[in-house]
């Protein structure tokens, strides 16, 4: 497998860990989250992957115009300068041939990149996401509405990348470090991608969170359903639930889901998804996780597992003693953040929870995160 890019000694920042050999990543990792976990309960050894190049489902990079040229890439590490490559070692090379054919199409349209400081120019970034049989959802982040020549950029990058099943204007009028602002145009197709994940399809949209290594990911949510031990009878909370991938691979499983997401676009990805898959036990609330689960206990639901999925910031101490008024038999905690979980799970400790066991899965090779499954108990 290569272990080298040309990109990386201009400090991309991307892949911190590729001159590392990926047996030593997998040795660091485990070390890091033995510190840190290890005085609760035992650390399984982090499950790593047999190819761990090419995984990343999604990619993000920014137009620059350099030497009166449009390029795009990624950004070096805190910097705004545009590290110009179509040739990325993490991303599924599907991704890297869409990137090329995007900048090829963009320069044929004379579109300009948008220049931050002057406030002029057309294209800010693109975000693209692939689904398992190599179908690819193109988004084109612009400041404003104003996109012209549109139809010409989809026709001719629909002839460079047939693979392209779809084509949307994403519009950020923002300074912000965001690359997604929240209106859209659909320019061609359906305005998603559908994936394959544990043998149910998901829809993703530009701005679905949805793990970005699907081997790996399908690993993490049999290995959180083993934990969990549903028997086809039980309720099921799925908190920060997403677009809900995690509850609707345990829906089967189970007697009732129930989803928790404060994101309305992802709670009406995660409805439409139980649709798609004829999963009619599970139902989908928008609201905020913390609040949704301190009212619920208030109302004294008693699930008998409770999935919590929380973003790298990790839950929130009223969300964690809620749950703890709930009672349900099982916690199965997943985390991407070994600092925020061993907070979470001390927390969790006090209140009278014993973390059974962790089981690590490397869902990102070649840079230092982590991700992390835990069994809570009583």
């Amino acid at each position: 497998m290569p272990n080298t890019c040309s990109n990386y000694d201009k400090k991309c920042g991307g892949c911190p860990l590729l001159t590392t050999p990926y047996r030593e990543q997998l040795a660091q990792k485990q070390a890091r989250l033995q510190t840190l976990l290890g005085g609760f309960a035992p650390v399984r050894a982090v499950l790593g992957m047999k190819e761990p190049f090419h995984y990343r489902n999604k990619a993000i990079a920014s137009f620059a115009t350099q030497r009166g040229r449009l390029v795009c890439g990624l950004y070096a590490e805190g910097t705004h300068r545009v590290l110009p490559g179509a040739d990325c070692l993490l991303q599924e090379e599907i991704l890297n041939r869409t990137l090329a054919a995007v900048v090829d199409a963009a320069r044929a349209c004379r579109w300009t990149a948008y220049d931050e400081d002057r406030g002029t120019g057309l294209l800010r970034h693109t975000v693209l996401r692939a689904s398992v049989d190599g179908k690819v959802l193109v988004t084109l982040v612009t400041p404003g509405p104003e996109l012209p020549g549109s139809k010409n950029f989809c026709a001719v990058l629909r002839k460079k990348a047939p693979w392209v099943v779809s084509i949307v204007q994403n519009i950020n009028p923002t300074q912000s470090s965001a690359v997604l602002g929240n209106r859209e145009k659909t320019l061609y197709g359906p305005g998603f991608v559908l994936d394959t994940l544990c043998g149910l399809q998901f829809a993703i949209s530009s701005r679905s969170f949805y793990q970005v290594n699907r081997t790996q990911t399908e690993v993490l949510y049999k290995k959180a359903l083993e934990l969990a031990r549903l028997t086809g009878r039980e309720t099921v909370i799925d908190a920060y639930c997403g677009i809900g991938t995690i509850g609707l691979c345990a829906a089967p499983h189970a007697g009732q889901v129930i989803g928790v997401e404060r994101n309305p676009a992802a709670v009406k990805d995660a409805a439409a998804n139980a649709r798609r898959n004829k999963i009619t036990n599970a139902r989908f609330v928008c609201a905020d996780a913390t609040e949704w689960m301190m009212a619920a206990a208030g109302e004294n639901l008693r699930p008998d597992v409770v999935f919590l999925d929380p973003p790298r910031a990790g839950s929130t101490p009223e969300c964690i003693a809620a749950v703890n008024k709930m009672r349900p038999k099982r916690i199965v905690y997943v985390s991407c953040d070994p600092e925020t979980l061993a907070r979470d799970i001390a927390a969790f400790t006090r209140l009278g929870w014993h973390p059974a066991k962790f089981c690590p899965i490397d869902l990102f090779p070649q840079t230092k995160h982590v991700e992390t499954v835990c069994l809570l108990v009583l």
